[in-house]
C-alpha cells in the first residue's frame, strides 16, 4: 500500500508538473500572439513626417492676425518684422497613420544639426491642432510674437542673413501616442522661400531604430 501510494502521488505530481507547464507555453504564446497584434494595429496608425516633394502645389497659410503666406512644395517660409516672426514648411505624412502636430522649437545651439535628441518640454505648443493625413501634404505654422523672447533677435538675424534654420516638430498619432521628433534643416534659396531637408527622427513613446 505505501509503494502504490507514493506511485500516485509521483504520477499526480508529475501530471501537475505536465500540465503547468504546458499552461505556461500556452500563456507564453499568447502573450506573444497579443504582443505582434499590439504592433502591428500600431504600425497601422503610425504616422511619419517628412518635406513635401518639390513638384506638391504651393499652400496658402495663414496665421490669427490675417498675415497670409504662400509655401512652395518642398519648401519653408521664415519672415521676421519688429514685432513677429512668422514661420512655416510644406510637409507630407508617409506614415500609415494620421499626424497630429504637436509641437514645435528652433534648435539654435547647432546649425548642423546634430545634437541629439530635445527634452519634449522644450517645445513650443501649438495654438491650434494640425492633423496630416496619411500619404498626404499638409502645413506647419508657427509664430513669436514676443520681441522679449530669448530666441526673437537671434532668430531674427539669422532669417536676415539667410543663414541655415534648424526645426524639430513634435507630434503624434490619432490617439496621442506613438510620439515622433523630426528634424528638418531649412538652407535659404532667396527671394524668402527655404529647401527643406529630413535631418533626424526620434521616437518618444517607443525605442528608436538606432
Amino acid at each position: 500500500m505505501s509503494n502504490w501510494s507514493t506511485i500516485s502521488s509521483l504520477a499526480t505530481a508529475g501530471g501537475t508538473l505536465i500540465l503547468a507547464g504546458a499552461t505556461f507555453t500556452s500563456v507564453r504564446s499568447a502573450n506573444r500572439a497579443a504582443r505582434v497584434a499590439e504592433e502591428s494595429l500600431l504600425t497601422g496608425i503610425r504616422p511619419l513626417i517628412m518635406p513635401s516633394r518639390p513638384d506638391d502645389p504651393p499652400l496658402k497659410v495663414g496665421f490669427a492676425d490675417e498675415h497670409f503666406v504662400h509655401t512652395p512644395g518642398g519648401s519653408g517660409t521664415a519672415e521676421a518684422t519688429d514685432q513677429v516672426i512668422y514661420l512655416t514648411m510644406s510637409i507630407r505624412n508617409v506614415g500609415n497613420g494620421i499626424a497630429v502636430l504637436i509641437g514645435w522649437r528652433v534648435e539654435l545651439g547647432d546649425p548642423t544639426g546634430q545634437t541629439g535628441q530635445p527634452d519634449v518640454d522644450s517645445f513650443r505648443r501649438l495654438t491650434r491642432d494640425l492633423y496630416v493625413a496619411s500619404g498626404d501634404v499638409a502645413f506647419w505654422q508657427g509664430a513669436i510674437r514676443d520681441p522679449a523672447d530669448e530666441q526673437f533677435a537671434p532668430l531674427t538675424a539669422i532669417i536676415a542673413g539667410a543663414e541655415r534654420m534648424v526645426i524639430d516638430l513634435l507630434y503624434s498619432d490619432h490617439l496621442g501616442g506613438q510620439r515622433v521628433i523630426s528634424r528638418f534643416v531649412l538652407n535659404s534659396r532667396g527671394e524668402g522661400a527655404w529647401l527643406a531637408s529630413p535631418a533626424r527622427h526620434w521616437n518618444v513613446d517607443r525605442p528608436n531604430p538606432r
